[in-house]
């Protein structure tokens, strides 16, 4: 919108409201006491008529040939992705696929909102999410180039024992936050935790200052190289599942359906 139009439109709603909404001296604009005053409810607005529009557009994914797929980190780019979704537009021309990436903040909240109808991540996932895994590999650590540790071929995670791991924001299951720091440890012992982050790279770039290590699926090698960072195997941990899950409830819808039985044909056809 230009500014003569975004000013235009605030005249008319202060004409609408009845008070003066913002200070107006020669180029300077700041918001007037009314302007303060009402700046929560405004939010407010916002975010309700955000909501309404997700809520909108969910319904309409239920009348169309629309499928909304989410992808977490470099899951798009695994070798069960592509595969999937273009047997999916094989079986189903007429189907539109979009696909939208999310970060560690909202990998699991763009599914249980319904943002999206189907979602390539990696477990473990809360309740009302269903999901088919794909593949398995090993735990890797990731940790600073300068660590002690990287001089050794492998570590335990006896060795790791004393090191900050990262929390995440609120919105991701807690769950999945200990699972990934494999806390409590077997011996019990539980996880110390450093910064929230919101962002992978913004992660990556805490790991490589030494702020804290955490572990990662074995593909981060390939995926995410940096200068300042270094993969060790992990001797004792759990290997990690990859998967594509869906809501429980929204199980029987048709592009949901459709999506599930192009993966398990994959499964089938990678195991052959």
């Amino acid at each position: 919108m230009t500014q003569p139009a975004l000013s235009r439109q605030i005249q008319v709603l202060e004409k609408r409201l009845g008070v003066q909404l913002f200070v107006r001296a020669g180029r300077t604009v700041r918001l007037s006491d009314a302007g303060h005053a009402l700046r929560g409810e405004a939010q407010a607005v916002v975010d309700a008529m955000q909501w309404l529009r997700d809520k909108a557009d969910q319904w309409a994914r239920t009348l169309t040939d629309h499928l909304v797929v989410g992808t977490f980190a470099a899951e798009s780019a695994m070798p069960y992705t592509q595969p999937i979704l273009q047997d999916l537009r094989a079986r189903h021309p007429h189907l539109t696929v979009e696909v939208r990436t999310s970060n560690l903040a909202d990998q699991m909240t763009q599914l249980l909102e319904g943002r999206v109808d189907v979602a390539f991540l990696r477990p473990p996932v809360p309740s009302g999410i269903e999901m088919l895994e794909l593949s398995s590999e090993p735990r890797v650590a990731c940790v600073s180039a300068d660590n002690p540790l990287t001089s050794r071929n492998a570590v335990s995670l006896a060795d790791l024992a004393g090191y900050l791991f990262p929390q995440h924001p609120p919105q991701v299951p807690r769950q999945w936050t200990k699972y990934w720091a494999e806390d409590p440890r077997p011996d019990g012992s539980v996880v110390r935790y450093g910064p929230v982050f919101h962002d992978l790279e913004e992660l990556l770039l805490a790991i490589a200052q030494g702020e804290v290590v955490v572990f990662m699926p074995e593909a981060a090698r390939h995926f995410y190289p940096r200068p300042g960072i270094r993969y060790l195997n992990v001797i004792d941990i759990s290997p990690c599942v990859s998967a594509l899950a869906w809501l429980t409830r929204h199980r029987s819808r048709p592009v949901v359906q459709a999506v599930r039985e192009a993966a398990a044909t994959w499964l089938k056809t990678s195991s052959l």
